[in-house]
């Protein structure tokens, strides 16, 4: 998967970030099962999306790889805010980018956002 990484499930820790399903999670907790009668040490993951929010539960060995996503951050200034869109100049190489708007942040023209990318998906982290 491009823009990723293989690592083994013992190295992951909490507050980072995998990819389980093509998707981008941050990891809420890990825990783990010592090896059994019956194979290795198995990891219970708990996971949320990071562009939507949403919950999951992944359970692999802890000797499996799982992806990571290379995350891009940075700072942006926002030129102006087209409906749904935030049009906004990236302050590392002055290129344009569109955001998605987020609802709950008081974004307007001439403010400085941090944005983050992961797998080709743009969020505003926060506004200044």
């Amino acid at each position: 998967m491009p823009g990723t990484t293989r690592v083994e499930i013992r190295t992951l820790k909490v507050g980072r970030y995998c990819c389980v399903d093509d998707r981008a999670y941050k990891i809420n907790s890990i825990s783990t099962s010592k090896p059994g009668k019956h194979g290795s040490a198995k990891a219970r993951i708990e996971l949320v999306d990071i562009f939507t929010g949403a919950k999951i539960s992944h359970v692999g060995s802890v000797s499996s790889s799982i992806n990571v996503p290379l995350i891009e951050k940075g700072t942006a200034l926002v030129t102006h805010v087209d409906g749904s869109e935030v049009h906004a100049m990236n302050m590392r190489d002055h290129s344009m980018m569109i955001l998605p708007l987020e609802e709950e942040m008081d974004i307007e023209g001439g403010k400085e956002i941090m944005w983050m990318e992961a797998l080709g998906l743009y969020k505003i982290m926060r506004d200044h």
